[in-house]
């Protein structure tokens, strides 16, 4: 495993076990050069209760992988936990930095209506 990989996901799993403490659901972000993924998950870790990527239909056709890609997945995934009555969610990054992708759908949830 590549050494760069090793700090992230070490990152990652401080992260969750701070998560796990609050006892809130999760909303994780996970993300490959061409795609970004969010799903939240119950405060139990057992359940996906939604979930969003730029391969869902509406997002797809104008697919290119970038910040403004991401905003839309982190808007629909707004929509839906909030369509579930989730407003307070812990925001689980995966170890990737608060930065770009990962601020766009960030930013973009929080506009949408959840609060972490």
């Amino acid at each position: 495993m590549h050494p760069s990989k090793k700090k992230r996901l070490k990152r990652a799993k401080a992260t969750r076990m701070k998560i796990r403490d609050l006892g809130v659901s999760r909303l994780t972000v996970t993300r490959t050069p061409r795609h970004i993924y969010a799903q939240v998950t119950s405060a139990e870790g057992g359940k996906v209760l939604a979930q969003a990527s730029s391969l869902d239909k509406e997002i797809r056709d104008q697919n290119k992988g970038n910040a403004s890609d991401a905003a839309k997945v982190g808007s629909r995934i707004a929509q839906k936990a909030v369509e579930l009555g989730l407003k307070k969610v812990a925001f689980d990054r995966s170890g990737y930095k608060f930065h770009g992708r990962v601020e766009a759908l960030a930013q973009a949830a929080r506009e949408g209506g959840l609060d972490f």
